[in-house]
């Protein structure tokens, strides 16, 4: 059972806006209900879906499939007002699969006051690394409760990025170092809304408070462009080998180092407190410190 077949995809070059080429999937062709009752509803469109948290649950939905590398991009629009302890996340995982030696890959929203700055979070475990967090927090230059706005992973057998509005904002290389900590096995796209107030908001200091409910996150604009895994022999079913590359051509990186210098405000790898000696991947740019 080889559920680490690498499949080596390259040659189309992501440039800033190539997202909008790609195909859009309707909610029903490539996701099924989570969890959460009535608190996921799908649009008369079929292409949109929202979720809510109120006092009975959260709600989330996960893929059909499993894919092994790919590009996964949803556009987003958050709960307004005063959703502090409120996480949405969207993210890939193969937790259910793989108990103790689990993958993942994050984007999480991490509540928010109204009139205060909003941050996101983004993560990566491989291998159930979980005692190595590598977090990283952003604020953003929008009120994602606003409009929508696309949130993008990219993931090959050597990169991770992290893209938000065709602007990439985070990139993870595989190194050496990192050994298996990289996530290298078939995983699922899921999206969720949950309760985390003990530690969302200013580290749990601002609760859920049920009031404001129902807590409503949007989501449309879906693509699964990826290689696909059966679940059993957890062998590729199906890959274009000429439609997924981990290229960031200059202008996207000009934006990537523009974006993290103004709105980068915590980085796994500059915390000492956590780490006396940083994790062997990292390389401090002291831009970024």
């Amino acid at each position: 059972m080889n559920y680490l077949l690498l499949i080596i995809c390259s040659v189309f070059a992501l440039a800033s806006g190539s997202s909008k080429t790609l195909p859009i999937s309707s909610f029903d062709e490539g996701f099924s209900h989570l969890f959460g009752d009535n608190n996921l509803q799908i649009l008369k469109d079929g292409k949109s879906v929202h979720l809510s948290l109120d006092q009975r649950t959260g709600s989330g939905f996960l893929s059909h499939n499993l894919y092994l590398h790919g590009f996964f991009s949803a556009s987003i629009k958050l709960p307004d007002y005063y959703t502090a302890g409120v996480v949405v996340a969207f993210y890939m995982s193969n937790g259910y699969m793989y108990e103790k030696n689990h993958d993942e890959i994050d984007f999480e929203f991490l509540g928010n006051i109204r009139g205060t700055e909003w941050k996101i979070q983004t993560n990566i475990y491989g291998n159930g690394s979980t005692d190595v967090g590598r977090e990283e927090r952003y604020s953003l230059w929008f009120d994602p409760s606003d409009d929508f706005h696309q949130y993008t992973i990219l993931w090959t057998q050597d990169h991770i990025i992290f893209y938000v509005d065709d602007i990439a904002i985070r990139e993870i290389k595989r190194t050496k170092s990192m050994d298996r900590d990289f996530p290298s096995k078939p995983m699922k796209l899921y999206a969720t809304i949950w309760d985390a107030s003990q530690w969302a908001t200013s580290e749990g200091k601002y609760k859920v408070n049920y009031k404001y409910a129902p807590y409503v996150a949007e989501f449309s604009n879906f693509i699964l462009h990826g290689c696909t895994v059966d679940s059993v022999e957890l062998l590729s079913l199906q890959c274009d080998p000429e439609t997924i590359s981990d290229s960031i051509i200059p202008m996207e990186r000009t934006k990537l180092e523009s974006f993290r210098k103004k709105h980068m405000k915590y980085s796994y790898c500059h915390d000492k407190m956590r780490y006396k000696k940083p994790p062997s991947e990292c390389v401090l740019d002291p831009k970024e410190a």
